[in-house]
């Protein structure tokens, strides 16, 4: 018998709200009405624990005695009950168990428990097979859980593989055309077979040798549509408006817009027409204009900032005011928990990567009917109504959890959002502008990651949202969407909030897409990154999953070398972990170096 302790917590009957809403679900959702009673558990499996401390997590960390009723080792369930556990899948990030880990080190420091956490479902009633396999696949999503069975390991503590060194594309450089396409369907590629041609000839023409897997995925998720834009760059030509509601006003927009472009790009042959062009043309004509001499420019990619003087007890300042929006419709469709979390979350690192304070948010959704029955989902789809009451929760959790006010939520239904959801998160911050440098990056800077560790959530999450999609997306997408960890992003507000800790800061930016070769490789044009030095929620990572990674909550900073120990030294008194992982350099070129 190993030394793994066992623990179920269930709300008491007056606080089971999320038992008796799921079985509302079941009964009337998804038509099961011989669904008599449900319960909801969480289960906790706990090593390397003494006795002690484990006594005194019982009733602080593990549950809250008023309102839950706490079960060790044991839990009695009735006969012919339908009994399952769900657990993420391996490599998840599972706040639950990490925020339990921690809580239990503020009890005793020297403590060092492994921690798994898994929940607990029981149905009662006259269930039949096949509608048992019902409720499971209502209450697992396959793209980020799984069902655990019921017996107890006998230890939590994981071995992982050592991973091997990251394999070269040997013969990549003479392959034929048709050699290169089929090497390039096996990739699952988010570019196109012209990006992976121009790949080969640059190869071929100027580093005269074959790529690494490496190479391959970071360019990938550099030219992904999420990343390049290449949908809304791309020319419109013969554009025609059909008959509608909103027929004249969009085409009297559009009019507008092609007048103003003849204006702005008087001419320019290299400037067409797109999305992209159409989206920022206001704003280009209003700076031809002189009407955004507010605006605050610098060479940081985060959000659009404005200069607005500030009165502050008799004082007149200036304060930087963000302004920043996101998308996650890709990720919220197939997870809509974490998608929709991350979704806040990310829109939230851009600000604060400007060294701003979020304050305000606002979120706008777009969904297909809810109260649509369960067996008319769309194939390769989740339910409508979970898809859009989970993403509900994930937004909140996240948003509750950083402190931050949500004063406008609009959900939009029409059928065509039953193809793709719309998520958009949209915030609000501000800093005084004493506080912000913006200077560039120089040779011998350093660049030190702070913030959470890097695991394999959201690997490919760019190119996963810049993939076309099909009925199997739910069953292979798993690792391309991030999970959220708010209580270390609310450790970075802290943090950047003070003037000591952000007037050293150079340049910054948040770990988004694309993961280190993103987040550090656009802060300078010449960069050295040590990616073993990159901390990791656990061992067996390659060197391309340390690379792409959008393991969420994770900042870039530029400091100079005389900050640096400084800058260690500001983190650890918020908890927060930081490390020096790469150097500025003179040759503009990008070197990840792994195992040397």
């Amino acid at each position: 018998m190993g030394s793994v302790r066992r623990v179920y917590v269930e709300k008491k009957e007056p606080y089971a709200v999320r038992a008796r809403e799921l079985k509302e679900e079941i009964r009337n959702y998804l038509g099961i009405e011989a669904l008599e009673a449900v319960r909801v558990l969480s289960r906790y499996d706990v090593e390397n624990l003494s006795d002690v401390t484990y006594q005194q997590a019982l009733g602080t960390v593990f549950s809250e005695p008023p309102v839950d009723d706490c079960y060790e080792e044991v839990l009695k369930v009735p006969e012919k009950a339908l009994v399952f556990s769900v657990e993420y899948l391996p490599g998840q990030f599972d706040q639950r168990a990490d925020s339990a880990e921690q809580c239990v080190k503020l009890l005793n420091e020297k403590e060092e428990p492994v921690i798994r956490s898994a929940t607990t479902y029981i149905f009662q009633g006259e269930i039949s097979k096949a509608d048992a396999a019902r409720i499971k696949d209502y209450c697992i999503n396959p793209v980020d859980s799984r069902e655990t069975d019921e017996e107890k390991p006998d230890t939590l503590v994981q071995n992982f593989e050592e991973p091997a060194d990251v394999s070269v594309f040997d013969g990549f450089t003479a392959m034929s055309e048709n050699e290169l396409k089929e090497l390039y369907s096996s990739l699952n590629l988010a570019m196109t077979f012209q990006d992976f041609l121009h790949i080969q000839k640059y190869f071929q023409t100027e580093e005269k040798r074959d790529p690494s897997v490496t190479e391959i995925r970071v360019l990938d998720t550099y030219w992904s549509d999420h990343c390049r834009h290449t949908t809304f760059l791309t020319e419109l030509k013969n554009v025609t408006f059909e008959d509608g509601y909103y027929k004249e006003p969009i085409q009297k927009a559009f009019e507008d817009y092609e007048q103003a472009h003849k204006e702005i790009f008087k001419g320019r042959t290299d400037k067409y027409v797109s999305l992209m062009d159409i989206a920022l043309m206001a704003m280009r004509k209003l700076k031809a204009e002189g009407k955004l001499e507010d605006m605050e420019e610098s060479d940081e990619i985060n959000a659009c900032s404005i200069v607005v003087p500030v009165e502050i007890d008799g004082v007149r300042e200036e304060w930087l005011v963000f302004f920043k929006n996101e998308t996650h419709n890709h990720p919220t469709e197939i997870e809509p928990f974490g998608g929709a979390a991350t979704c806040l979350g990310g829109a939230i690192r851009d600000p604060l990567s400007g060294r701003g304070y979020v304050y305000q948010a606002m979120r706008v959704t777009g969904a297909a009917d809810p109260t649509v029955s369960m067996k008319d989902t769309l194939k390769g789809k989740l339910p409508q109504r979970k898809i859009v009451t989970g993403a509900a929760q994930g937004y909140s959790s996240y948003g509750n959890q950083i402190g931050l006010a949500t004063g406008l939520v609009n959900e939009i239904y029409h059928p065509n959002y039953v193809a793709k959801r719309m998520e958009i998160g949209a915030v609000m911050g501000a800093a005084p502008r004493c506080n912000v440098i913006r200077e560039n990056s120089d040779p011998g800077d350093v660049i030190i990651l702070l913030g959470g560790r890097t695991g394999r959530d959201g690997i490919g999450g760019a190119t996963g949202s810049s993939k076309a999609h099909t009925t199997k997306s739910i069953d292979v997408c798993g690792a391309e969407v991030q999970k959220g960890n708010a209580p270390t992003e609310r450790k970075i507000q802290r943090l950047f909030y003070r003037k000591e800790v952000s007037s050293i800061i150079k340049k910054c930016n948040d770990f988004g897409a694309g993961g280190v070769s993103v987040a550090i490789g656009e802060l300078a044009d010449g960069l050295t990154v040590d990616l073993d030095k990159v901390p990791k929620k656990y061992a067996g990572l390659d060197g391309t999953e340390l690379a792409i990674s959008e393991s969420q909550e994770r900042m870039a900073v530029v400091v100079a070398p005389e900050n640096v120990e400084k800058m260690l030294a500001f983190a650890a008194e918020e908890n927060l972990e930081a490390v020096a992982v790469a150097t500025v350099t003179k040759e503009p070129r990008l070197v990840l170096s792994w195992r040397g």
